[in-house]
C-alpha cells in the first residue's frame, strides 16, 4: 500500500501515519510518502521534470523520474503560496476593499458574497481554515475569466509563482513543466503564456492525478 499524504516529509510523521494505517490494514506492506512525490509522479510519470501543484495551495519540485531531487520552499499560505486559489482569493479581496475593481467587477463581487467586510474577516480570521475559505472565491475567476482585469489578475499570480519558485530549478528551461491542480487546469491559458514568455515548455495539466500516479505504479518500469 502506498500513501502519499500532505505533511509528510520526516521519517517522524511518516511512522505516525504509517502505524496508524496498519492497525487498518495488519497484512499490508505500506510505504508512506509526501503528496508532492505523488503528484510528481502522476504529472510526470517515470520522465524527468518539474512538477507543480496549484490548487488551494501551491507546491513545486524537481523530478528525476522516481524522486524529487530539490525543492523550494513552500512556504504555506500565509507567507507563500503564490498562484494558488488561496493567492487568488487574498487578491481578489484586496483589490475589492482598496477600491481597485472596475464598477462592474465591484458590483459583480457584491452579488458574489454578501455580509461585507466583517463576513469576510470573520470568516479569515475566526475560523480553522482560513486557507479553505480564501480558495473558495476562485470561482469567481472562472466567472469572469473573459474580463481584463480578472485576467491581469491570473497573469500577475503565475508570474509571481513562476519567477518564484519555478525558475529556480537547474534545467527549467528544458524541462516540461507539468501541472497538477484545479486551479492550474482551469486557468492553463494564461498559465502557459507566462511558460512561454519565459522560453519554458508547457507539460502536462491534469486535474485530479489518481489515474496517472495508479498507472505509475503498474508500469514495468516502477521499482519497489
Amino acid at each position: 500500500m502506498y500513501y502519499y499524504g500532505t505533511g509528510c516529509w520526516d521519517p517522524g510523521r511518516k511512522a505516525i501515519v504509517q502505524r496508524s494505517l496498519q492497525k487498518v490494514f495488519p497484512d499490508a506492506s505500506i510505504k508512506v510518502e509526501h503528496d508532492l512525490l505523488g503528484a510528481a509522479r502522476a504529472a510526470c510519470g517515470h520522465e524527468p521534470g518539474i512538477a507543480c501543484i496549484i490548487g488551494t495551495g501551491s507546491n513545486t519540485c524537481l523530478f528525476d523520474g522516481d524522486q524529487i531531487t530539490d525543492n523550494v520552499t513552500n512556504l504555506g499560505y500565509l507567507l507563500g503560496d503564490e498562484g494558488s486559489g488561496v493567492f487568488l482569493g487574498k487578491m481578489l479581496i484586496q483589490a475589492y476593499f482598496y477600491r481597485e475593481l472596475p464598477p462592474d467587477l465591484a458590483s459583480a463581487f457584491e452579488k458574489f458574497h454578501t455580509g461585507g467586510r466583517p463576513a469576510i474577516l470573520d470568516k479569515v480570521y475566526g475560523k480553522e481554515t482560513p486557507n479553505v475559505y480564501l480558495a473558495s472565491f476562485v470561482p469567481f475567476f472562472a466567472t469572469h475569466k473573459e474580463h481584463f482585469y480578472i485576467q491581469k489578475m491570473l497573469y500577475d499570480a503565475f508570474v509571481a509563482f513562476t519567477d518564484r519558485h519555478v525558475r529556480k530549478y537547474k534545467n527549467h528551461i528544458s524541462l516540461p513543466i507539468n501541472f497538477i491542480g484545479s486551479v492550474a487546469y482551469h486557468f492553463q491559458p494564461i498559465l502557459k503564456i507566462v511558460l512561454e514568455e519565459r522560453a519554458m515548455r508547457p507539460g502536462n495539466f491534469i486535474q485530479k492525478p489518481i489515474e496517472r500516479l495508479a498507472a505509475f505504479h503498474r508500469a514495468p518500469s516502477f521499482v519497489n
